[in-house]
């Protein structure tokens, strides 16, 4: 909520003027709150609450976003203004380079027309509210963001008029959001970038040191880890360190000139690796930090990011290779699909869990039925007839096992024991 204090006029009449969001959470001002979105409603009401009676020529509603950019270049050189013609820096600051770009302009009147004949409203003492409510534009908004040399903001603000003194008005800001949904396929395919780099100058080089990276895909989202897989050889005498960094790019357009600004957001280390030693990063993990998301759709400011992997050698430029990342709104849920995927393919190979058993199963075959008996005398060898142990009590006692009175499976054999007729078959051939 924003409030205005008391205003001017007679005896302050005006306590407190303040203005509402029904949903307070997405108003922004740097909240956790996820922010509105093109085509969403903003509701609220403007609370007004006076100390006496008060006249009034109105009160509105204003809805505005814009995209600013403005720096001052610095100051050039002037040529032979110094001594002996030497050109020295012009005195002062160099050209202002200003742009703006308006996305969002909307206005409402909250009080009825005042009586026929009357110029203003008489408002009673106490507490008035004024709910309002309007629509976002269809058309694609920029996030919200506030940089080095520009910002794009976009707010709600109530403006009490009176007469014969100056307006009251209090505003609130507006959390914008242009979602990113990283799920898209450019979003998905995977980045690998590699770099060589010789190590010395002219005859005196010691050996290159090579590098190679890859990340899975290039979208992710805030709090994500992003894997990295490397790869680093080290072929010269020295003890490099491998490093890895986001860094975000802010590029400002005005006047036919750009501004740059580059800050690194989240960086780590890697351990050292000596000289004619290798290293490897399998899945070396960089988590995003809280970052306003990839602004690609304005045409004065841009936002982007990058994952630099890089090597510091010592006594030489440092090795680096830049893949470009894109931050976006919309998790990945590539490895939910799959899961999701996984269990559709489980769910239907079990469906022969829904096949009924027969209600009175087939035995199994009996091997009498299959093998003779003069061929299961010839196989089974002849068991010694059973000693009487109460007759020979000095011998051991052995427990003896009845014959086993199944039949045993038929042996393997080429030829079928029991041919049946078979019809010949006439090779059949086929012209083509």
């Amino acid at each position: 909520m924003a409030a205005a204090g008391p205003g001017p006029g007679a005896g302050g009449a005006v306590k407190t003027l303040a203005l509402v969001l029904e949903d307070e959470a997405r108003r922004g001002g740097g909240g956790g709150g996820g922010g509105y979105c093109s085509g969403d409603t903003v509701s609220g009401q403007v609370l007004l609450e006076l100390a006496g009676p008060l006249p009034l020529r109105g009160l509105r509603l204003e809805a505005a976003g814009r995209a600013r950019v403005a720096w001052s270049e610095s100051p050039g050189a002037v040529p032979g203004a110094g001594t002996w013609g030497v050109a020295v820096r012009a005195p002062g600051p160099g050209p202002r380079r200003e742009a703006e770009v308006r996305y969002l302009d909307i206005r409402q009147s909250l009080l009825r027309d005042p009586p026929e004949g009357e110029e203003n409203l008489i408002l009673l003492d106490g507490r008035h509210e004024f709910p309002f409510s309007f629509q976002l534009p269809q058309e694609p908004l920029v996030t919200s963001f506030t940089g080095k040399y520009g910002s794009i903001q976009y707010y709600v603000k109530a403006v009490l008029e009176r007469p014969a003194v100056p307006d009251q008005s209090v505003q609130t800001e507006l959390q914008i959001i242009s979602h990113i949904d990283v799920n898209s396929p450019a979003l998905l395919t995977p980045v690998l970038r590699s770099q060589e780099k010789m190590v010395g100058c002219w005859f005196f080089t010691s050996g290159p040191v090579s590098l190679s990276a890859k990340i899975e895909r290039k979208g992710y989202c805030n709090g994500e880890a992003i894997p990295i897989y490397a790869e680093i050889e080290n072929c010269s005498s020295r003890l490099i360190v491998p490093k890895a960094a986001i860094f975000q790019t802010q590029t400002y357009l005005a006047s036919g000139k750009t501004k740059t600004f580059r800050q690194m957001v989240a960086n780590v280390r890697g351990n050292h690796i000596a000289s004619g030693s290798t290293d490897t990063w399998n899945g070396k993990t960089l988590k995003i930090p809280p970052v306003s998301p990839s602004i690609l759709d304005c045409c004065i400011i841009r936002v982007e990011y990058s994952l630099a992997v890089y090597i510091h050698i010592p006594g030489a430029k440092k090795l680096m290779i830049e893949m470009p990342v894109v931050i976006g709104t919309i998790p990945c849920i590539g490895f939910s699909s799959r899961n999701s995927s996984i269990t559709s393919q489980f769910s239907m190979d079990m469906s022969w869990l829904a096949l009924t058993m027969p209600e009175h199963p087939e035995a199994p075959p009996n091997y009498a039925d299959v093998v003779s008996e003069e061929e299961f005398s010839r196989h089974v060898p002849a068991y010694p007839p059973p000693i009487d142990c109460e007759e020979q009590l000095c011998c051991p006692v052995f427990a003896y096992i009845q014959e086993f009175r199944f039949q045993p499976p038929p042996l393997y054999s080429e030829i079928d024991p029991h041919p049946t007729d078979v019809e010949e078959v006439q090779p059949v051939s086929f012209m083509l």
